[in-house]
């Protein structure tokens, strides 16, 4: 910050004879840079120590504050307790003479020469400071010395008695991820896509989702093509390491992501692009006071500590009125510091609830009372803050070709095994606590194809990916189709049937239902296009035709 003489030139020549008459220095009829030659020496040489003893408490506990925090602090911070500082021009000054009934106890120590104002420059960007200069900084004694009183109790974190149930650590990161590498070599990924593929994950929750694509897209496992995610080389390498190892990976990218946490965080809506905060604060702020341990402790621990000692980690400006967050029941804009507990302690909540449980590195206790909900460290946490080596996996489990062209991958198979089944199988719908299921059909073999991948590859990495031979039928099927391709077709069609032919071609002459028509089936029947039934009856009933629908046996 700037030296005590740069300071007072910033003032008034007014505040500087205010200042001066507390010092019984007669500073009228003096230009300020004579001024301030007469007043820096004499206010350098002043005993504070002692002159702190005369001040109001309220006055001495703010110059204390100060000087604990090194002597600046963020204007906002400070002035969220202990008061504004009125800026004023001279002629205001003169009017009004704020220094004989000072407002706030940061406006009296700007009067008596103890406080001042101004830009610095830190890691976060310029903010603005109430600041002591150096040469006033020095007199005092160590912060601890200051009030003459005890400091008030603060939170700590004090372990929990181990709670009766619990929620144990998630490793499905890993397994969603492999699933969406593989359907992003089949088809691409497109954001419209996403949400139809929720039956093939573990854990369709969307904000994970999002993370897990948001930390692919950042470790260069998929980059955008043509509007579309897809896998890159190094996907193919993150596939083949052991789960532990990818999912330390997973956890240095989210450490350092942009993926923002307070824009998913729940009960919270962010309104608006014209302002930001930097997730990596929040992060930060929460892993330097969880303790690196496997004990339990209490989510609003955490918080409460947090709120004590680092309240204002993710606005270091200490400004609350700029960010546009909604309560997401009340609608109600959640701006001030009062709101803290609505915004902030809700983000430290999520971030261990959320990204630290999805990717392995807690345990949450099933508590339904959130002040009695808690986490601990896992193990693979522990290894992760202590810089140790991921494990290997210990076995290698093979996957299950049956005869009738189904892929059974259990869980703790290879994932780049899997991700290479998903080249020449269709996925079906997970289902907890079952196997992996992709079934080989002529439509994947085609795709696989497509992708270099020839019929004798296929067969030579189901042997080798099952440890035994392909079954016979299985083998026989990849085959015909090597040769006939297609030789056969399941369909679920809509079928409209009439009494007489004509019908049909007065409906295939017809603007209005023409489109509408697939392939005939004969004289009497035709194929409607899939989706698109229920505007082809309405279209054929303003021409003047009622149509019956049968869905299941039944008339509608």
């Amino acid at each position: 910050m700037r030296s005590l003489e740069q300071a007072l030139l910033e003032h008034e020549l007014i505040v500087l004879r205010v200042i001066g008459e507390w010092l019984n220095l007669d500073l009228t009829g003096t230009d300020k840079s004579q001024a301030v030659d007469i007043l820096a020496p004499a206010l350098a040489s002043v005993d504070l120590m002692q002159e702190i003893e005369y001040l109001e408490p309220e006055e001495a506990a703010a110059l204390a504050d100060l000087v604990r925090q090194g002597g600046r602090a963020p204007v906002a911070v400070f002035a969220r307790d202990h008061g504004e500082v009125r800026l004023m021009g001279p002629g205001r000054l003169e009017r009004e003479e704020p220094w004989l009934d000072p407002t706030s106890p940061a406006e009296a120590l700007w009067y008596r020469g103890f406080l001042y104002r101004g830009f610095d420059q830190t890691a976060e960007g310029t903010l603005e400071f109430y600041y002591m200069p150096p040469e006033l900084l020095a007199k005092f004694a160590p912060p601890s010395a200051l009030s003459g009183r005890e400091e008030p109790d603060q939170p700590t974190l004090r372990p929990m008695d181990s709670p009766v149930e619990t929620r144990p650590p998630l490793i499905d990161a890993v397994d969603d991820l492999t699933t969406l590498l593989a359907l992003a070599q089949r088809t691409g990924l497109h954001p419209e896509w996403l949400p139809a593929l929720d039956d093939l994950l573990m854990n369709p929750d969307r904000d994970r989702r999002s993370l897990l694509l948001t930390l692919a897209t950042e470790m260069a496992l998929l980059r955008r093509t043509e509007g579309r995610l897809r896998p890159t080389r190094a996907a193919i390498d993150w596939l083949q390491r052991s789960r532990e190892a990818q999912l330390r990976a997973l956890v240095d990218a989210w450490s350092r992501t942009v993926w923002n946490e307070l824009r998913h965080t729940p009960g919270l809506v962010a309104e608006g692009e014209g302002w930001h905060n930097d997730p990596l604060l929040a992060r930060t702020a929460l892993m330097d006071v969880l303790p690196p341990d496997d004990r339990w402790y209490r989510l609003s621990d955490v918080v409460a500590v947090i709120k004590a000692q680092d309240p204002d980690f993710q606005r270091p400006d200490g400004n609350y009125e700029t960010w546009y967050l909604r309560d997401a029941e009340t609608r109600q804009y959640l701006s001030g510091f009062d709101n803290w507990v609505w915004v902030e302690g809700r983000l430290l909540r999520y971030l261990i609830q959320g990204p630290l449980y999805w990717l392995g590195m807690v345990e949450l206790s099933a508590a339904s009372d959130p002040e009695r909900a808690g986490y601990r460290y896992t193990p693979r946490a522990l290894a992760w803050l202590g810089d140790e080596p991921p494990a290997a996996d210990a076995v290698k489990v093979p996957l299950v070709v049956q005869p009738e062209g189904a892929l059974l991958v259990p869980h703790n198979a290879s994932r780049y095994e899997r991700f290479q089944a998903a080249r020449i199988a269709d996925p079906e719908p997970f289902t907890p606590g079952k196997p992996y299921r992709y079934r080989i059909v002529p439509s994947s073999l085609a795709q696989a194809q497509e992708q270099g991948i020839t019929p004798e590859r296929m067969l030579a990495f189901l042997e080798s990916a099952s440890g035994r031979p392909v079954p016979t039928s299985v083998r026989r099927g990849i085959t015909r189709w090597a040769e006939r391709g297609i030789e056969g077709r399941l369909q679920t069609v809509v079928v409209l049937r009439v009494g007489d032919a004509a019908i049909l071609e007065t409906l295939r002459g017809s603007p209005k239902t023409r489109d509408f028509i697939a392939e005939a089936l004969g004289d009497l029947a035709v194929v409607i296009r899939a989706g698109e039934w229920e505007a082809f009856r309405q279209a054929v009933a303003g021409l003047g035709l009622l149509l019956d629908v049968e869905v299941g046996g039944r008339e509608q």
